[in-house]
């Protein structure tokens, strides 16, 4: 009987405990609407960061090159990327006709399918991602969203970017190869990072974390998506605070995944296209950059001119 009263005892510690857990508050919420908006480039802008792209942001990236040299950030698009639920690519050739002419010019094309805003290499906008109804600016889901797409917000206000890169390589300065599985980048790692590259952070800039977990992607795809290591809230916020024109990352999500705090959903995609407006870019290819150690460079990226869509999938490439 003792036992038994000793194990219910410390069952009833236990669901009190978990009781108690349950009831913290997250380590992290959306600020209200009126701490966030209008947002700090004017009410009813929809470019967020992007208004960093002038006349001297590509002016600053081209003095960086001093070589020539093009190092590309993006995966292959196919059928072997890692996919979310329903996302897929597939090609169809398109072997269409043999012309009778004399030159008997022969024409193929292809039918692709597929999400072409958030597979591979891809580019978050500001219609991507909400605090409830709400996005970028405080523009509403239930006001700018047709069948045919967003009539704010849409992924073609973007535009070309042409702007100062910057590579931080966590993985590097911590002496792995591949952060570990869940692995929170704290502001020291950053910080530190920066410091041993002897790389400073300015308004405007492309910054890229590299992870080294995109050494999974297209390997252990199972793997890939499941978790991965990146920034945390702090982190994001002190990179934020540089005031970047975009944010990215060799992982799925640029952020730690799951976050640590079982409360919180990707909280960086909230707080940084939401919130602050900032973009995010995923799925980078930044293995060549770390081997080679470029930590500076000009940046290069087009999004595609999806009317009213939420991404791109891009293919950004590094310059020096």
């Amino acid at each position: 009987m003792k036992k038994s009263a000793i194990a219910l005892g410390l069952a009833g510690a236990v669901a009190v405990s978990a009781s108690v857990l349950a009831q913290a508050p997250p380590s992290w919420l959306p600020p209200a609407e009126k701490d966030r908006c209008p947002s700090k480039w004017g009410a009813g802008d929809e470019r967020g960061s992007g208004n960093h792209q002038k006349a001297a942001a590509v002016m600053k990236a081209v003095s960086l090159i001093k070589t020539g040299e093009v190092i590309e950030l993006a995966h292959v698009l196919n059928d072997k990327m890692p996919f979310f639920g329903t996302r897929r690519f597939d090609v169809h050739v398109k072997r269409t006709f043999m012309n009778a002419f004399s030159n008997r010019r022969g024409s193929n094309e292809e039918l692709v399918v597929s999400e072409i805003g958030q597979v591979g290499t891809q580019f978050d906008g500001f219609a991507h991602q909400t605090h409830e109804n709400s996005h970028y600016n405080c523009f509403k889901t239930d006001e700018i969203s047709t069948r045919g797409g967003f009539t704010k917000l849409g992924i073609q206000q973007t535009g070309m970017f042409f702007t100062r890169g910057v590579l931080i390589d966590v993985a590097g300065f911590k002496g792995v190869e591949t952060l570990p599985d869940t692995y929170e980048i704290t502001v020291e790692d950053l910080e530190g990072a920066l410091k041993k590259q002897g790389t400073t952070l300015q308004p405007g800039d492309a910054v890229l974390v590299n992870t080294g977990w995109h050494k999974l992607y297209g390997k252990d795809n199972a793997k890939y998506v499941k978790t991965c290591p990146g920034i945390g809230v702090k982190a994001a916020q002190f990179l934020i605070s540089k005031d970047p024109m975009m944010i990215g990352a060799d992982n799925w999500p640029v952020e730690v995944a799951p976050n640590p705090d079982p409360q919180l959903s990707l909280p960086i995609h909230q707080l940084a296209l939401v919130v602050n407006g900032v973009h995010l870019l995923e799925n980078l290819k930044l293995d060549e950059l770390a081997a080679k150690q470029v930590y500076e460079f000009a940046f290069v990226m087009q999004p595609m001119k999806i009317q009213g869509g939420t991404g791109s999938t891009v293919a950004p490439v590094a310059m020096r």
